[in-house]
């Protein structure tokens, strides 16, 4: 007789509730499925998304967080904030490709022990209709075919004709100003690059050298990832060459403290557009220029008109695949990661002093350059940049195998805006969403 699947459930459960519940449960010799296995923590707003991650990057069916009913939270709003994780979390792995029935979520009380077991039941329920799962953690399902994805640009979307001497020149002058005034110690800048196309970071501390300082199309790096770096802040007050999506990454680091406003002068670009390797950048089709009113200086006038980003339509065409097909896609994807950490290094918002992929004790991310390594460390850091990611492009131009992180990173961005109302990089002054919350979050998919 063929025996009949038995699915691994990991529970992470809060103690002050959950656990209780579940002790209730046993106390009360309530029967429920044995397949759940209990983490005990002490708040839901301690479960880290990567426990989730580590559950299933070790073979478990199934993961089911639960803890105290919002307002009864034993210190104060843990599950507020936990709430919001888990929002972002669960549309991650819904578009990663996990199914959502594998990691689920509830609310119990220390009274509510027969909920407790219904919730098992009901867990252990779904997940053993799935059956076990297709492919291992980071592996694709069978012999995966190579999806490719093309979103249209609009007609008009290149906009990249950004040659204009005179700008360059304006900029120029605004640096030597700022130079010989002490207003700033040094200007963080352009300069062409040693290829064709290729522009690098210039630090200008003399004003007689600021014919370095270049302007066009092919500046597409985000130079606010140097106002963390220890060596620039050691030169002095920084005079910072920003496109309006840059001054959106300076935004965030002031609002998480990691650069302090006046220590940094803004010089705005009118820029219209970048692009990469010859061809206008998608992302700059959308761009609207918001942002660069927050510059002190500005130079040049004018922005594009926004039209429709063609990347919604890629993400639109996931959307509407199967799990197995955008787990597929994202396992392609990534099994292309060399895990060279360009898109960390280009990346002004990963300005931990120690990243997470570097920790060994405990090893959450894998070093290992394979397809559980590389999978647990981008959704890792699709994570990390949930309502933070201002779109930049930092990252996907660094990439040297062309990783289709954008997408990732736009879609968290698209749930945290029309989750939570927020768009990073717009105000100072704001708090970010995961680091907030409302009473009214929704929490349909919490049982």
């Amino acid at each position: 007789m063929e025996a009949t699947y038995e699915p691994k459930i990991v529970a992470l459960v809060c103690n002050w509730c959950t656990y209780t519940g579940a002790d209730l449960a046993g106390t009360s010799r309530t029967q429920y499925a044995s397949n759940v296995r209990i983490i005990k923590l002490p708040c839901t707003g301690r479960i880290s998304p990567m426990f989730v991650l580590r559950a299933l990057a070790q073979g478990a069916d199934g993961v089911l967080v639960s803890g105290c009913h919002p307002g009864d939270c034993h210190y104060t709003a843990g599950n507020y904030h936990a709430r919001r994780k888990f929002t972002v979390l669960r549309e991650l792995l819904l578009f990663l490709g996990i199914e959502p029935e594998r990691v689920q979520f509830s609310w119990v009380s220390a009274a509510e022990g027969k909920k407790w077991a219904d919730v098992v039941n009901a867990v252990v329920a779904d997940v053993r209709k799935l059956g076990p799962r297709k492919a291992a953690w980071g592996e694709p399902v069978g012999t995966a075919q190579p999806v490719v994805l093309g979103g249209s640009l609009p007609d008009g979307s290149d906009r990249t004709d950004q040659s204009d001497s005179a700008q360059a020149r304006a900029l120029r002058a605004k640096a030597r100003e700022l130079l010989e005034s002490g207003a700033v110690n040094v200007v963080v800048g352009y300069q062409a690059g040693s290829l064709p196309g290729l522009m690098r970071a210039v630090f200008v501390t003399d004003p007689a050298r600021v014919d370095q300082l270049e302007w066009n199309a092919d500046c597409r790096q985000n130079l606010s990832v140097y106002l963390t770096r220890d060596a620039v802040k050691k030169l002095g007050k920084i005079g910072l060459v920003v496109k309006a999506c840059d001054v959106k990454s300076v935004v965030g680091l002031i609002q998480e403290n990691q650069v302090a406003r006046e220590d940094v002068v803004l010089i705005g670009m009118a820029c219209r557009g970048v692009q990469v390797d010859g061809a206008p950048a998608a992302r700059c089709a959308a761009c609207d220029g918001k942002g660069l009113e927050l510059a002190d200086h500005v130079i040049g006038e004018g922005a594009p008109e926004p039209m429709a980003d063609p990347r919604l339509e890629e993400i639109a065409r996931l959307d509407a695949m199967s799990p197995e097909e955008r787990w597929n896609f994202w396992q392609a994807q990534f099994a292309q990661c060399l895990r060279c950490y360009a898109c960390r290094a280009a990346c002004p918002m990963c300005a931990c002093d120690r990243c997470l992929a570097e920790k060994t004790q405990p090893a959450w991310i894998p070093g290992t350059i394979d397809g559980r390594g590389n999978l647990t460390w981008h959704a890792a850091r699709a994570l990390h940049l949930a309502g933070r990611c201002v779109d930049c492009g930092a990252c996907i131009a660094a990439c040297p195998a062309n990783i289709r992180l954008d997408l990732l990173n736009l879609k968290m961005a698209m749930v945290v805006r029309d989750r939570f109302g927020y768009v990073p990089g717009l105000d100072p002054e704001a708090t970010p969403a995961l680091a907030s919350f409302h009473e009214t979050d929704a929490q349909e998919f919490i049982r």
